[in-house]
């Protein structure tokens, strides 16, 4: 039988939310994960997973070594390997910026002409300079990046920023976002029928999981006559479920609300005349 490979970061931002992903799809994985473990298998599903350096990762999956792999896209941006994105599962998100001393002044790009950048990300510093017309010399390191103004390596660098406070721990500023990125999944290009239909399955379950997290179950009560006008507020899957309670006059009216607008819905149902909003996570759903 056909197993599948996926490659997931070793260690840093990306593994651990990598593995509850394949929790949550009720993937059990052997023996968890330690951090000398390169490799390890699934027990319910025909999957093995290799933990192996971010930005190694395009790499095998190009090769088909690993059949997929989860990586930000920002990897997939600087190592230009010949893969497709499958999926977004929307976590890990960060920008790529551009940061100079804090004290530094600082009027626009031309800042940066003639002066030196540190980065790990010499491919899309280098586009970026490249379409702004910026004459800069690109300094690349592997890491540390923020410590290269302060030792007099660069006067700015160009890295991953996720809240920014590495940057002021190294009297750095934010001066220029170039670009956001966030997980991806991707795949080999020339997978087999057999590990397609595996794909396909692994990625129905993160489509159910993903879901499930972007919205809420809520349960009301109301009169009759407010049916309606609460009805037309909530969207739900098709359309709500409305059944009687034991109070004549009464239903109670169950629907599924969308994370992003959930607030701003449940004012308007209590402003429709709902009343005792329950509201309750999602495991799973199925579209």
């Amino acid at each position: 039988m056909s197993r599948l490979t996926i490659a997931i970061q070793k260690n840093g931002r990306l593994s651990e939310k990598s593995l509850q992903l394949l929790k949550d799809c009720g993937i059990k994985i052997n023996n968890g994960k330690s951090d000398r473990q390169l490799k390890t298998e699934a027990l319910n599903f025909p999957l093995d997973i290799l933990f192996l350096r971010d930005n190694d990762i395009p790499h095998y999956v190009e090769q088909g070594v690993a059949h997929i792999g989860i990586v930000g896209e920002n990897e997939v941006w600087e190592q230009e390997k010949d893969v497709q994105v499958v999926d977004r599962p929307g976590f890990a998100q960060c920008r790529l910026s551009l940061a100079i001393a804090k004290d530094e002044p600082y009027a626009g790009l031309e800042y940066f002409n003639g002066k030196r950048i540190a980065t790990s990300y010499p491919g899309i510093l280098r586009k970026f300079c490249e379409e702004n017309r910026l004459d800069v010399k690109i300094e690349e390191i592997g890491g540390s990046v923020e410590i290269a103004p302060g030792i007099g390596l660069s006067h700015g660098i160009f890295d991953i920023v996720s809240t920014g406070s590495t940057l002021i721990m190294n009297g750095l500023r934010e001066v220029k976002v170039v670009t956001k990125s966030a997980a991806v999944i991707i795949a080999n290009k020339e997978l087999d029928r057999s590990r397609q239909n595996l794909l396909s399955d692994l990625l129905f379950r993160i489509k159910a999981v993903r879901s499930a997290a972007e919205n809420k179950y809520i349960l009301l009560n109301a009169p009759e006559e407010a049916i309606e006008k609460i009805v037309s507020v909530l969207p739900g899957m098709k359309s709500p479920t409305v059944l009687p309670l034991a109070l004549k006059g009464w239903v109670s009216i169950h629907s599924v609300v969308r994370e992003d607008v959930f607030w701003e819905t449940i004012d308007l149902l209590k402003q429709a005349g709902a009343q005792g909003i329950l509201v309750v996570p999602i495991e799973k759903m199925i579209l």
